[in-house]
């Protein structure tokens, strides 16, 4: 396991501010926090000062892509996880549209070892809805579930489900083990050769139009889907404004709906793919600052449940290219974060306890990981990050631990930087470097 030798197996971190609180002593022992308070005397640790620095629960992203097996030239499970840990994550769910696809038990496990054995975070497999991402037939939904890996988030991610009757199936099949089926809401004959959001950009530029409705039909039918059946309902990366208006209407109804938006989606918008530069290019599309704003607000009010990355690594060749011909997608383990600092604590719309929630413990919930988005108390897993929330640079690439480097920050001044980063008391990030 990597940084085994880099941690002792009591850790003191002096003052530090759990969620933003006042400064106290945080006492680590083997893979659980022993004692929280002040003036902790913990005799032969290894004292960290942690100088006023934020301490989290480790963060949990519920969508990440870490292209392992088959598309290793972009990014694999020991990269991928090794950008968590910089970025502060201690648990991720690895989407299922490797090559081959995650659709069967065995590549599920597969992707489940690779990432014990990196060691840098807990890595969950997220097991394809139907074979092959084709929306024609069940994967093997409960021979990944009683695998080694229990998976309990199934996805088509990169394709919808649009067949309603394949849709409500495998809401039918996974209530039987508590899981949830995670839906990429994008109704394909309306995005036939769609290249950006649909709107007073796309009509100057030329390029074609993503509609917001696209989106839309497709929440409002899979959450009258998960009502009918009374089976969980997950929708990723929302990006519009009425589909937030979809989400608090289903949850009005005591529906099972929960939502996740992208850090990228609350500070991004249409207008930059003016510049025709591939990196903005993504799936769904970057929106209006109409839809940012909605975004930014119902994250805070909590119809949309948590942040997830959408971590979509590519190849410089992917992304080096005419608008047209790049691959959809944008890094974002590494800078979350600082995404969020910057949109939603700096503006007010959330405290620190509020992006644990949002960043930790919901994800977790939704996930079902029980040893994962957990207080920070005595008695609980030492999965904790801490942040220097005074930090200010430009985001370089060159530094990133993801094997792309596709990020639509490229020097871009963003606030805080994740300094430490411990997996069940094992250091993985320490001094902002790896373990």
């Amino acid at each position: 396991m990597a940084g085994k030798n880099s941690t002792t197996a009591r850790t003191l971190l002096r003052g530090a501010r759990v969620l933003g609180g006042e400064p106290q002593d945080v006492l680590i022992d083997g893979e659980k926090i022993a004692e929280t308070g002040s003036g902790i005397d913990a005799a032969g640790a290894e004292v960290i000062d942690a100088g006023g620095r934020i301490l989290l629960p480790g963060l949990v992203d519920l969508h990440t892509h870490l292209r392992e097996p088959g598309r290793e030239d972009s990014e694999t499970v020991h990269t991928g996880t090794r950008a968590a840990a910089k970025g502060g994550y201690t648990a991720v769910h690895a989407m299922a549209n490797t090559f081959p696809v995650a659709d069967t038990a065995g590549v599920v496990e597969q992707v489940w070892r690779l990432g014990r054995e990196s060691g840098y975070c807990d890595v969950q497999p997220v097991g394809a809805v139907t074979v092959g991402l084709e929306g024609k037939k069940l994967a093997e939904l409960g021979a990944m579930h009683d695998s080694a890996a229990g998976v309990r988030v199934f996805s088509d991610d990169g394709k919808c489900v649009d067949d309603a009757v394949i849709m409500r199936r495998a809401l039918e099949y996974v209530k039987a083990f508590d899981g949830v089926v995670a839906q990429h809401a994008q109704e394909p004959r309306l995005t036939e050769g769609a290249q950006m959001n649909e709107g007073t950009v796309s009509a100057e530029l030329g390029l074609g139009g993503w509609p917001a409705v696209a989106e839309e039909s497709v929440i409002a039918r899979d959450v009258l889907l998960a009502a009918h059946v009374g089976s969980r309902l997950h929708i990723c990366h929302l990006s519009t404004a009425g589909s937030v208006e979809l989400v608090r209407w289903a949850k009005s109804k005591g529906w099972q709906v929960t939502a996740e938006v992208t850090p990228h989606h609350l500070l991004l918008t249409d207008e930059l793919v003016r510049s025709y530069d591939p990196v903005y290019k993504v799936n769904p599309p970057l929106r209006t600052e109409t839809d940012v704003r909605a975004l930014r607000e119902a994250l805070a009010d909590g119809t949309i449940d948590c942040v997830a990355t959408d971590h979509a690594p590519h190849p410089h060749e992917d992304k080096d290219c005419e608008w047209g011909a790049a691959a959809m997608g944008m890094l974002g383990l590494e800078t979350a974060l600082s995404v969020l600092q910057h949109t939603m604590v700096e503006t007010g719309l959330l405290d620190w306890a509020g992006i644990a929630e949002r960043m930790s413990h919901r994800p977790a919930a939704i996930g079902r990981l029980s040893g994962q988005g957990r207080p920070v108390a005595a008695g609980e897993p030492a999965n904790l990050l801490l942040i220097d929330p005074d930090y200010r640079g430009a985001v370089d690439p060159t530094g990133f631990a993801s094997r792309s480097r596709n990020t639509p920050y490229e020097g871009r001044e963003l606030p805080g930087r994740v300094t430490h980063t411990w997996l069940r008391g094992r250091a993985t990030l320490v001094d902002g470097k790896l373990a």
